[in-house]
This record gives C-alpha cells, structure tokens and sequence, in this order.
C-alpha cells in the first residue's frame, strides 16, 4: 500500500481533489493520508476543515499557518510556518507521494518542505497563467518542485515541458474542475435559497472577487468599489462568497459586508458555500462576477457566463 497524502489548504482545492480523494480513499493499493491548511482551519474562513470530515474523510494532521492578517509581510511570514508545519506533517505521516494542485501560497510551503523532506510531488493544474496574482510565480515554482505533472490542458502541458521537466511525466488529463462540475450533485432551487437565506428570483449573480496580489497598490478598494457601484445598479439578487486569505483581502471583506447590510432583500454574502451549494448556485444563476478561476473553468461546464474583472486571471 503506498501512502498518497493529499494537501488541502482552501474550499476552492478541496473542490477540485475531492473526487481523487475518494478514489484514493476507496483505492486497493493506495492508502490515502490527508493534511488540512490554511482557510480551512480559520474560523474567519468558515472553518471549512468540517466539511471535510462531514464528507467522511479522516483528517490525518493539520498544519495551522494563517496568521490574523493580511499583509505581504504577515503571508510571508505564515509561509514560513507553514514550512515547518509541514516539516513535522511529512515526518510523523512518512508519505510516499505528496499531492499538491494549484499555486497558492499555502501549496507553496508544502511543497518546499516535500522537497527539503525528499518526498516526491504530484503536482495538478501546472503550468497555467494568471499574470495578475503572483501565484503566476508560486505556480511554475511548485513545477520545479514536482515529479509527476497532471495539467489541464494540452497548452498546459507544453509549457511544463518548456520549463524542463521530463515529457514522460507530464499528462494532460483535462479540468479538476469541470470533472467535478459534471458529476456534481446539485441541489433543488428551494433547497438552495434556503441555504443562501436568499431568493434567487428571475436574475441572480454569483460574484467572488479576490485582490490581484501581484500588484500592491490601492487598485484592491478602487476596483470593488466600481464593482459594488455597478452591480448596485442591476435588477438582479446578489451572492457574493468572499476572497481567500491574500494580501489585501479584509478590505475587501469590510466592502462586501457594508454593501449586503445596505442590501439586505437583494444581497447575501457566505464565507463559504461548499462545493456543493457553490456549483448549484453556477448552474442556477444568470452569470458570475468577479476574478475567480470558477467563473473560467467551473462555470462554463454549466453554460453560464462570466464578466471577467481586473487582470487576476490574465492569461
């Protein structure tokens, strides 16, 4: 039995892996380990490492990184605890293949430690682009890290490749997302809107919008105020989720909360819905607002459209 300890740092990856997850979890030669980060074991986050349990799965260490603030200076230092978080993960669990998706500072620190502890990466989502977030940087970083290449798209693939790694072990296996979006279980409507505290009505719009890390100017507030200023404006009922844990993200958080208390039998806002409620909403709602990758690879596989904001997802 080979030990497959996959990492978790987010709603958003935990998303995407859930269904490997059960897999692994179900798998006769594999015996799958888990490690929740980041997000899900902050409360200001929605403590969404339950989820995680409710699901059935065993949580089998916890690595707490976040620090209570959202500074570049306070995200580099938590990067740091996470490393030696990790540290000690790798080191009582004694993996034989760690599996990492995405880019997030969080998977970042797990990564550097994989390779300090000299445990090999399976890395998910490689060799993407998204020039407006410095997880542009962290993404092509993990690559150099990894072993084995699981990307989401020929193009994908290609640029592992240009980066140096091995073409035998790169493989284009197609969307995490989109997997998951059409085999998702959705909710009924009334199911949903009870879960929201919110009546979608005739126009509803999904919009998660999360600051561009790779520029730190005041761009963040100018932006969601536009945004918050145009959507003020629409006949439709509003479902904001909020932002991850990145620099800049609680002023955002303050803008959010004032505009659903002065909007409160239009509006709602969740720190997180969960993957099912989330997709339910995509596949229900008019469109999706903001800079999220769901709205560029979730919610397409529902045929709803997105009004892409800012230059996060650039490329």
């Amino acid at each position: 039995m080979k030990k497959i300890c996959v990492v978790t740092g987010s709603r958003a990856d935990y998303g995407l892996l859930q269904r490997l997850m059960r897999k692994l979890q179900h798998s006769s030669v594999c015996e799958l380990q888990v490690v929740a980060t980041g997000m899900h074991l902050s409360s200001e986050f929605g403590a969404t490492w339950r989820a995680i349990e409710s699901d059935g799965f065993t949580i089998d260490w916890k690595v707490d990184m976040l620090l209570s603030a959202d500074t570049p200076v306070s995200i580099t230092k938590s990067v740091g605890i996470g490393v030696t978080g990790f540290a000690d993960a790798y080191h009582n669990l004694k993996p034989d293949l760690i599996v990492l998706l995405g880019d997030r500072f969080e998977i970042l620190s797990a990564a550097i430690a994989a390779t300090m502890s000299c445990v090999p990466i399976a890395h998910l989502h490689g060799g993407e682009v998204t020039l407006g977030s410095i997880d542009d940087t962290l993404r092509h970083s993990i690559t150099k890290m990894s072993h084995l290449h699981l990307t989401a798209a020929e193009v994908y693939r290609q640029r592992v490749i240009q980066l140096g790694e091995n073409p035998d072990t790169v493989w284009n296996v197609g969307g995490f997302g989109v997997d998951v979006a059409v085999h998702a279980q959705l909710m009924e409507k009334g199911d949903l809107e009870e879960a929201l505290g919110l009546p979608l009505g005739d126009k509803s719009l999904a919009i998660t919008f999360h600051p561009e890390t790779g520029s730190l100017t005041d761009s963040i507030e100018k932006q969601a105020t536009e945004l918050l200023a145009a959507v003020a404006g629409i006949d439709a009922q509003l479902v904001f989720t909020m932002p991850n844990a990145d620099a800049g993200g609680r002023v955002l958080f303050e803008l959010i909360q004032s505009f659903v208390q002065e909007n409160r039998d239009r509006a709602c806002v969740h720190a997180s819905l969960g993957t099912q409620a989330y997709l339910s909403l995509l596949s229900m709602c008019s469109g999706v607002v903001g800079n999220s990758s769901s709205g560029l690879l979730e919610a397409p596989a529902f045929g709803v459209g997105t009004v892409n904001i800012g230059s996060r997802q650039c490329g």
